[in-house]
């Protein structure tokens, strides 16, 4: 029987692909988008490959349709096996020049989505007594970075919810949980960064302007700096998801590349995976 995995945020990057590689690895993928429309792409590579992966629709910002989406998978397969929660964006604006509006959406999507796509498959999994959430955190979950704070505490924010959740429902239910922590990433995620921050003309005024100026240089010269490492394709962080869902015992975090694991050692160097770090919090709360 095909393990099901249901992926977020499936129109580019990251989840677009892993659900290919996913279907390529004999997974039954249900890949779910916010905006249909932006689906012709992967239709074109199912055809290609003949892979067996259905589209959905699915706005994590709408618990409604969090709820729909699960709800046709359940009724068609009967079980979900896998969550991959991926949907998100990037957000680069000091938080004094940000909005109301812009506050809670990067919230929203980057944690609160996390956190509703998850209560909507954990009454399945629980059912089924077997199941995997996997969350596309950052760095940005462990390390702050500047004009990064509203997104970096999104992702702080993933981590907490993980690290709590898998203190319990692992054990009990056989609901595994793991944190997959990429650096930067060159997909068109850092250009939807880009894009709803620094050209619109409000965070590059002010006193801020010197400072992030220095930030975009610091960026534009580590992704030139391809030997490092730093700036990741979809394809490779995608890698790290399977091998993680491939995995009898995943670790709780990993990084998903070496540049990432060094920005993160002063708070990794303890505890590298975080299974140590769950396990303590078992022995101290139940």
């Amino acid at each position: 029987m095909k393990r099901v995995v249901l992926v977020t945020g499936t129109s580019s990057g990251v989840g677009f692909e892993s659900s290919l590689l996913f279907a390529e690895k004999g997974y039954k993928v249900y890949a779910s988008m916010r905006n249909l429309k932006k689906a012709d792409r992967l239709k074109e590579k199912i055809e290609e490959g003949n892979l067996d992966i259905d589209i959905l629709e699915l706005d994590v910002t709408k618990v409604d349709s969090i709820k729909g989406a699960v709800d046709t998978i359940i009724g068609k397969e009967g079980r979900i096996d896998v969550l991959i929660n991926n949907a998100g964006a990037g957000f680069a604006k000091a938080v004094e020049q940000a909005s109301e509006e812009e506050i809670r959406w990067v919230t929203e999507v980057n944690y609160l989505g996390t956190v509703f796509c998850t209560q909507a498959v954990l009454p399945h999994m629980r059912k089924q007594r077997s199941g995997q959430i996997i969350n596309l955190s950052s760095v940005g979950g462990l390390v702050g970075q500047p004009f990064n704070e509203l997104y970096c505490a999104a992702k702080f924010a993933v981590e907490g919810f993980a690290e709590g959740l898998a203190a319990y429902v692992t054990d009990a239910f056989n609901i595994k949980i793991s944190n997959v922590e990429p650096g930067g990433i060159s997909t068109e995620f850092m250009n939807s960064a880009v894009e709803k921050t620094a050209v619109d003309g409000k965070l590059a005024s002010g006193e801020y302007l010197p400072i992030f100026e220095r930030y975009l240089a610091g960026n534009q010269q580590r992704a030139a700096e391809s030997v490092e490492q730093v700036y990741q394709t979809g394809r490779e962080v995608a890698e790290v998801v399977l091998d993680v869902a491939e995995n009898e015992n995943p670790p709780m975090r990993i990084r998903t590349s070496e540049w990432a694991q060094n920005l993160c050692e002063l708070k990794t160097k303890a505890d590298p995976d975080g299974t140590k770090l769950v396990d303590q919090i078992k022995r101290s709360f139940l």
